[in-house]
């Protein structure tokens, strides 16, 4: 009697591959998970959450349009300069600037303003030009906003109200 030689499926190329590349892309899809390091759709604003809606307050940037307020930011080494434009701002009190990181919350910087000949003026450490801010320029409580963004290695930036005047 002649015994046949045993056939395993496993000692297949084929089977290997038809149950390995679905368990790469599982584990290639946590991995990108991991990188990823935290909530996609984080934002800086406080909000509430519906569903997949995302509600937030948006009366600060009414009160700043309604008040017609903006101001242009310059930057000589690491003193910031906040100039107004309109009249509706408070010289006598300070504001604050928040310099907000494209990507990494934790490079985030807050500036205080002192009112200045000009307007406000503050120091800043760690400054890095060489990528864009997002802008936030605000009383200490908060009443009106402004908003803009800061391009690389330019000298100075405009902040306005974030909402348009309606049409």
């Amino acid at each position: 009697m002649k015994r046949r030689p045993s056939h395993s499926a496993w000692r297949q190329p084929l089977v290997w591959l038809v149950f390995s590349l679905p368990a790469m892309s599982v584990v290639a899809g946590f991995a990108l998970l991991a990188l990823a390091g935290g909530p996609i759709d984080a934002v800086a604003d406080p909000v509430r959450r519906t569903a997949q809606v995302q509600d937030t307050d948006l009366s600060p940037d009414l009160e700043a349009r309604r008040m017609g307020l903006s101001a242009r930011i310059h930057r000589v080494g690491m003193v910031l300069d906040v100039v107004p434009v309109g009249a509706g701002f408070d010289r006598a009190a300070p504001l604050e600037l928040v310099l907000r990181h494209p990507v990494l919350a934790s490079k985030d910087r807050r500036v205080t303003l002192e009112p200045s000949v000009a307007g406000w003026s503050g120091r800043i450490g760690g400054f890095d030009d060489a990528h864009d801010w997002v802008l936030e320029l605000a009383p200490p409580d908060r009443h009106w906003r402004l908003r803009g963004r800061w391009q690389a290695r330019a000298a100075h930036a405009e902040v306005g109200p974030a909402l348009a005047r309606a049409q």
